[in-house]
C-alpha cells in the first residue's frame, strides 16, 4: 500500500515538473522567442542601417517625399585588414581618402564610404572579403523641398521634431530593427566568411506606418523655383478652391534637414514655417472682413459716395492714405474704394459698422484661431476683442494694421471662403494614413462644409476682387490668358528684426469666373502689395496653368 501511494506522489511529481518544463519551454520559444532570437542575432551579428527606422511621406499622387535617396555606400569589416591594406583601399577610392574622413560604425568595426560617383577600380576591391557595396537609403535627399512641411527628425531619438514628423511621430516611428542588414561574426566579432550581409527584418509591414499629404510636388516645385528664382524672404500658399486642400506651401529662408544644428541660433528664422508659425499684419487684405462686416451690418449705401482726401483724422492722430501725396482719392463709392485700397473710406466705413462687428466676421473667417491643417507649429495670430477698440485704434482694424496679427494660412482660408460663394472648407495638409507602398487604411477625417456669409455679398466681394486686377492696386498683372484672376493686395507696416519694414501681400485665386486655385503671397521686406507679391502671384498661377 505504502509501495502504492509512493508511486503515485513520484508520478504525480513527475508529471508536475514536467508540465512545469512545458510551460517554460512554451513560454521561451512561443512567447518570447522572437526576442531571443533576436536578442541571440545581435550577440552573433554586426548591423548596418541601410534604411531609415520611419515610415514615408508621399505626395498625393504617391510620390515620395523621404526615403527615396539612393547612396551606393561601401562598407569595410576592419578587422580583416591591417591599416595598411585600408590605406591601399581608400587610396583606390580617392588619392586624398582618409580612414578619419569616414563614419565609423559598430564601435569600430566597420568604416562606411558613401561612393559619389562609379569608379572603373571600384571593382578591383568590391569583390574582396569583408567588402560589401549597398544602396543605403537617406531620409531626406538632399534638395529639401516641403522640408517646413515635412519637418525634421532628431537622429539620435528617432523622433519629429517639426513639421509631418513631429505631428505624427507615433505613425512615422518604426521599430529600430527595421531598415537594418547585419554581418555574422563568431564570438570573437570576426567575421564568419561565407554567409555576407543578412537582412535583421524581412517582413511586409501591413500597418499604418506612412504619411499621405494632400500637397502635389509639381505644384510645390513650382512654387519653390519661383520664390528661390526671385530671393524673396515670405511665405507662399496654394490651395484647391473646390475642397480646401493644402497643394503647396513655401517658407522662406529655407534649411537643410540634414544639418538643422546651424540654424539654432540664427536669426533669419530659418527653421520657422511662415506659412502658418508667423503671425503678420493683414494690412489692406483685411478690408476683405470689413466690407463683409458692412455688407452683413446693412449700414452701408453701396451707391453712396465718400470723400478721400488723402489721410483720416481720428481725434488727434492722421491717418494717411497711400493716394496723400496727390491729394486723395476725392470721391469714391465703396467699390472704387476697395480696388483702389483706399485707407481713408475704408476707416469712414470702420466707424459706421463698428469694430464689434467687424471682429464677429473676422471670428467667422477663422482670424484668432487655429485652422487646423494637420501641423502642430501653427499659430492663432492675434484678434483683438471689439470691445477693446477704442479712439483711435478703430482706423486701425479697419485697414489691418494695429494689434490684428494673422497667418498666410489664415489668410488662404479667407479666399477659399470667398471664391467658394461664402462657403468655408475645412482645409487639410494630410490625406490619409497609410501603408509603406501607399495604400491607405485610415482616411482623415474633415468637417462639412459650413456657410458663413450670404451668397450674394461674397459674389459682390469676388466682383470687387476681381476689379483690383483689372483697375486697381494690381493691375500691373495680366491674367486674363488664364481666365482671369481676383484678388486683393496688402502692404502691411511692421517691425522686423528690429527695424520698420513693409510685408507686402496678395492673395487671390484663378479662373475668375470658376475658381480652382487660391493662392497667398506674403514677402517681408517688400515695396508693396501690389509692386512686390501680386507679381510673384502672377508667376505662380501662370506656371501652374501649364501642368494642368
Amino acid at each position: 500500500m505504502k509501495m502504492r501511494r509512493r508511486l503515485i506522489f513520484f508520478y504525480c511529481a513527475a508529471l508536475f515538473i514536467f508540465g512545469l518544463i512545458i510551460v517554460r519551454l512554451f513560454y521561451i520559444q512561443i512567447i518570447k522567442g522572437e526576442e531571443y532570437k533576436q536578442a541571440a542575432i545581435r550577440q552573433r551579428t554586426i548591423e548596418i542601417k541601410l534604411k531609415p527606422s520611419r515610415g514615408m511621406i508621399f505626395d498625393r499622387n504617391l510620390i515620395p517625399l523621404t526615403n527615396k535617396n539612393k547612396i551606393k555606400t561601401m562598407f569595410i569589416f576592419r578587422n580583416m585588414y591591417s591599416e595598411k591594406e585600408l590605406s591601399k583601399i581608400l587610396k583606390i577610392l580617392d588619392s586624398k581618402n582618409s580612414i578619419e574622413k569616414y563614419k565609423i560604425l559598430s564601435n569600430g568595426n566597420i568604416i562606411e564610404i558613401p561612393l559619389d560617383k562609379e569608379a572603373d577600380d571600384l571593382k578591383k576591391i568590391e569583390n574582396l572579403k569583408g567588402i560589401y557595396v549597398k544602396d543605403k537609403i537617406k531620409r531626406y535627399d538632399g534638395e529639401n523641398v516641403l522640408s517646413h512641411v515635412i519637418g525634421y527628425v532628431n537622429k539620435s531619438e528617432n523622433k519629429g521634431q517639426s513639421g509631418i514628423e513631429r505631428a505624427f511621430d507615433n505613425i512615422l516611428k518604426l521599430e529600430d530593427s527595421y531598415g537594418k542588414s547585419a554581418l555574422v561574426v563568431d564570438g570573437r566579432k570576426n567575421l564568419i566568411p561565407g554567409i555576407g550581409m543578412i537582412d535583421v527584418l524581412k517582413k511586409r509591414n501591413e500597418k499604418a506606418t506612412g504619411i499621405k499629404l494632400t500637397i502635389d510636388y509639381n505644384i510645390q516645385k513650382i512654387v519653390e523655383r519661383v520664390m528661390d528664382s526671385e530671393k524673396k524672404n515670405g511665405a507662399v500658399i496654394v490651395a484647391d478652391v473646390k475642397s480646401g486642400d493644402i497643394l503647396a506651401m513655401v517658407s522662406r529662408p529655407n534649411f537643410d534637414q540634414e544639418n538643422v544644428v546651424k540654424y539654432f541660433n540664427s536669426d533669419n528664422m530659418e527653421l520657422y514655417n511662415k506659412a502658418v508659425q508667423v503671425a503678420y499684419p493683414p494690412g489692406s487684405l483685411f478690408k476683405i472682413i470689413v466690407l463683409a462686416a458692412a455688407l452683413e451690418s446693412g449700414k452701408v449705401d453701396l451707391d453712396k459716395k465718400y470723400f478721400c482726401k488723402g489721410y483720416e483724422e481720428i481725434g488727434n492722430i492722421k491717418i494717411a492714405c497711400h493716394s496723400h501725396k496727390t491729394g486723395g482719392h476725392g470721391e469714391i463709392n465703396l467699390e472704387e474704394a476697395f480696388y483702389n485700397s483706399c485707407n481713408s473710406v475704408f476707416i469712414q466705413i470702420g466707424k459706421i459698422v463698428g469694430a464689434k462687428n467687424i471682429i464677429q466676421i473676422a471670428k467667422k473667417f477663422g482670424f484668432g484661431e487655429l485652422i487646423n491643417i494637420g501641423l502642430l507649429e501653427e499659430v492663432k495670430g492675434n484678434l483683438p476683442e471689439g470691445n477693446d477698440i477704442l479712439g483711435p485704434a478703430i482706423g486701425n482694424i479697419s485697414i489691418g494694421q494695429g494689434s490684428i496679427e494673422v497667418t498666410p494660412l489664415q489668410i488662404t482660408n479667407m479666399i477659399v471662403t470667398i471664391a467658394n460663394n461664402g462657403i468655408m472648407k475645412d482645409m487639410s495638409i494630410v490625406d490619409s494614413l497609410v501603408t509603406e507602398d501607399g495604400r491607405v487604411i485610415k482616411k482623415i477625417k474633415r468637417d462639412k462644409p459650413k456657410r458663413i456669409l450670404n451668397s450674394y455679398y461674397a459674389k459682390l466681394i469676388r466682383r470687387y476682387m476681381e476689379k483690383v486686377v483689372t483697375m486697381g492696386t494690381a493691375k500691373n498683372i495680366s491674367m486674363e490668358e488664364i481666365g482671369g484672376a481676383a484678388g486683393k493686395t496688402g502692404s502691411a507696416q511692421a517691425v522686423y528684426n528690429k527695424r520698420e519694414t513693409i510685408h507686402a501681400w496678395f492673395a487671390g485665386y484663378f479662373p475668375k469666373d470658376n475658381p480652382k486655385y487660391a493662392i497667398t503671397v506674403l514677402i517681408e521686406n517688400g515695396i508693396s502689395g501690389g509692386k512686390t507679391a501680386a507679381p510673384i502671384f502672377e508667376k505662380i498661377a501662370k506656371e501652374i496653368e501649364k501642368i494642368e
